[in-house]
C-alpha cells in the first residue's frame, strides 16, 4: 500500500486538517502538539504528514512531494526529523531518560541542519518513566524557536499535566465502519484489485473503527486479485455469520451435540476458538441491542447479521439470558488467554451455554428466573398436578392447620368428666383382602422401576430410591406418581429430563405409554422428621461408631 500523500486521505481529521493547513500557511507553528487517539486512529501518519509540510520547501498548505525535503521525509532520511518510541531490547517496553537525553537534549538547541524546523515525534508518550518525563519536561519548559515536538498518546490519562499544559492537544475519534468502506474501495481501485462491497464492509466492522487495522487486514486479503466475503472469512479464520447463526440455533435449542458436531468442524477447518467465542459474543451483542432498543438498535448494531435474524433471536431470549450468556463468553475467552487447550476451554464454554443449570452463578439464576416469569406471561408454564389424595373439588391450606383450645375451655378437674361422657370408639372393622395385594403390587412396580431407572440418574437421586420417607411412587393407571420430599429432593426429581427416564422405564414395565408426575410429599400430621442413613453421611457434624 501507498502511503498517504495529503491531509484529505487521512479520515476524520477534518476540523484539524483545516487547522494544521492554516497554520502551515501563516505560520504559526506551536512548539509541542499532543495527538490523542485509540490504536490505529491516525496518530502517528499525522504526525509525520505534519512534518512533512512544514519541511517542505514550497512552504504551502500540502506538502509538494517533489521538493528533496519531502522525498527524504519518505525514505525516513531527513535529517530534521527524529522518531523516538519505546525501546525495543527492553521488557518494560518504556522510553527512558537515556533515550530522551541522547535524542533531545542534546540536539536541542542545535539549529537545524536543512529545514525552518527541528521536529521530534514521540510515539507511545504515555510509556516514558518518570525520569524521561522530567527531562522532557525541562526542555518544554523555556524551548528554543526552532524546535517542535509532536507527541502521540493512546492513554492521556498517564502524561503528567505539566506535559499537557504546554501542549496543544488534538483527539482522533474512531471512524465509522461506512467511511472506512467507502476508504477501502478507492485504494483498491488504485492498487488494481478487486474489492467487493460486502467484503469492504466486512473488513471496515473488523477493523473497530481503526483505519490501521482496516488496511492491515486488506493488505492480507489483497494476495487475490478478488475480494469476496468468503475470501476475508478465509483469511482472518472466522466462520462467517450463517455458520455462527447455526451454532447459536443449536445452544437455543439446547441440542448439546449438535453444537458440539458443528464446534468439532469449524475447528477442523482451522477455526480459531477465541475467534469463533468473539463472533458469538458479537452476535449476542447485537441481539441485545436489538432487544433493549428496538427502535434505534439498527443504528448501534455492527451491521454483520440482518435484522430479521436479530428479532427472531431476541423473541427467544429474556435480556437476563442475555447477559447471563455474554458474561459465560466473556469469562471463557479470559481464561482462553492462559489455557494451554483452548478448545476444551471453548468447549466448556458452550456446554455451558447449552444447559444454564450446570452453573451456580447468580447472573445463570437470574437467567432461569426470568424464563420462568416469561412463561408465567405466556401462559405456558407446565405446573405438576394436584396429589391424588386430594379431591377436585377440595381446598386445603398450604400447611396443617392444628385446633387449639381457647383459654380456660378445658379446667384439669373437668378431664375425667369429659373423658367418662366421650362414647366409647367402634370396634376396627376387618380390612378388604383386595387392599394388601394392590399396595403391595403398588410397591413391586415402584421398585422395579427404580432398578431400571437407577443406573441412569444422579447419585443424589440415586441414593433415596429406597427411602420411602423421602422419595416414593405408584401407578395409577396410565400415571406413575412420584413424591418427593420438598425442597432441594423435589426440585431436582421435578424435571424433564428425570421424569423422561422414569417414564420410559415404567414404559417398558408395563408394556404401555406411562407419564410420570412428581409433586411434593405430604407427611402426616404429628409424623416426627426422620433422615436416612445416608442423607446424615452428607453432614460433616455427623460421626458413625
Amino acid at each position: 500500500m501507498k502511503h498517504v500523500r495529503s491531509f484529505d486521505d487521512i479520515l476524520g481529521s477534518g476540523k484539524l486538517t483545516a487547522y494544521i493547513k492554516e497554520s502551515a500557511v501563516k505560520g504559526r507553528i506551536p512548539h509541542a502538539v499532543m495527538l490523542v487517539g485509540e490504536e490505529g486512529s491516525g496518530k502517528k501518519t499525522f504526525a509525520r504528514l505534519f512534518s512533512k509540510t512544514i519541511q517542505c520547501e514550497k512552504r504551502a498548505a500540502e506538502p509538494c512531494m517533489e521538493c528533496q525535503s519531502c522525498r527524504q521525509v519518505d525514505a525516513g532520511q531527513h535529517p530534521d526529523i527524529v522518531m523516538i518510541g519505546p525501546d525495543e531490547g527492553k521488557k518494560s517496553r518504556s522510553i527512558s531518560v537515556k533515550t530522551i537525553r541522547a535524542t533531545i537534549a542534546d540536539g536541542a538547541f542545535i539549529k537545524p541542519y536543512k529545514g525552518p524546523f527541528k521536529i521530534y515525534i514521540v510515539d507511545r508518550a504515555e510509556s516514558m518513566t518518570a525520569e524521561a518525563q522530567n527531562a522532557l519536561l525541562k526542555i518544554l519548559e523555556e524551548p528554543p524557536e526552532h524546535l517542535m515536538f509532536i507527541l502521540a498518546t493512546t492513554e492521556l490519562q498517564k502524561v503528567p499535566a505539566t506535559i499537557l499544559s504546554r501542549c496543544q492537544r488534538h483527539s482522533f475519534k474512531r471512524i465509522d465502519a461506512p467511511a472506512i468502506a467507502d476508504y477501502l474501495l478507492q485504494i483498491a481501485q488504485k492498487e488494481g484489485f478487486t474489492l467487493h462491497e460486502d467484503a469492504a464492509q466486512l473488513i471496515a466492522r473488523l477493523a473497530d473503527g481503526g483505519v490501521r487495522d482496516a488496511l492491515s487486514l486488506l493488505d492480507q486479503c489483497s494476495a487475490r486479485e478478488t475480494i469476496d466475503r468468503d475470501a476475508v472469512y478465509s483469511a482472518m479464520g472466522l466462520a462467517g455469520n450463517r455458520r455462527t447463526l447455526a451454532l447459536m440455533d443449536g445452544i437455543l435449542g439446547k441440542r448439546t451435540d449438535r453444537v458440539l458436531k458443528d464446534f468439532n468442524a469449524l475447528w477442523m477447518d482451522g477455526k480459531d476458538p477465541a475467534v469463533l467465542l468473539t463472533e458469538l459474543n458479537g452476535l449476542l451483542r447485537d441481539t441485545l441491542m436489538m432487544k433493549v432498543a428496538p427502535k434505534g438498535g439498527l443504528s448501534l448494531i455492527s451491521g454483520a447479521y440482518d435484522s430479521e435474524s436479530l428479532q427472531s433471536l431476541a423473541a427467544r431470549l429474556t435480556q437476563e439470558e442475555l447477559l447471563c450468556m455474554m458474561e459465560t463468553m466473556q469469562n471463557a475467552l479470559a481464561s482462553m488467554r492462559q489455557s494451554t487447550n483452548p478448545r476444551t476451554a471453548a468447549e466448556l464454554c458452550l456446554v455451558s451455554l447449552c444447559d444454564n443449570t450446570l452453573g451456580e452463578s447468580v447472573s445463570g439464576l437470574r437467567a432461569r428466573i426470568s424464563r420462568l416469569e416469561e412463561q408465567l406471561r405466556s401462559g405456558r408454564v407446565v405446573t405438576a398436578p394436584a396429589p391424588a389424595a386430594q379431591e377436585a373439588g377440595e381446598e386445603r391450606p398450604p400447611f396443617p392447620e392444628e385446633e387449639y383450645p381457647e383459654p380456660g375451655a378445658l379446667e384439669p378437674e373437668d378431664e375425667p368428666e369429659q373423658a367418662a361422657e366421650e362414647p366409647a370408639a367402634p370396634a376396627p372393622q376387618e380390612a378388604e383382602p383386595a387392599a394388601p395385594a394392590e399396595e403391595n403390587s403398588a410397591e413391586t412396580g415402584w421398585a422395579e422401576i427404580c432398578a431400571r431407572v437407577a443406573p441412569q440418574l444422579s447419585k443424589d437421586i440415586g441414593t433415596r430410591l429406597n427411602d420411602p420417607g423421602s422419595l416414593r411412587g405408584r401407578l395409577e393407571g396410565n400415571q406413575l406418581r412420584i413424591e418427593a420430599a420438598p425442597g432441594f429432593l423435589f426440585m431436582r426429581v421435578n424435571r424433564q429430563e428425570v421424569l423422561s427416564k422414569f417414564s420410559a422405564a415404567a414404559s417398558e414395565l408395563c408394556g404401555r405409554e406411562i407419564r410420570a408426575v412428581a409433586s411434593e410429599l405430604k407427611q402426616e400430621a404429628g409424623a416426627p422428621q426422620t433422615r436416612s442413613l445416608e442423607e446424615l453421611r452428607g453432614f460433616k457434624e455427623v460421626k458413625f461408631i
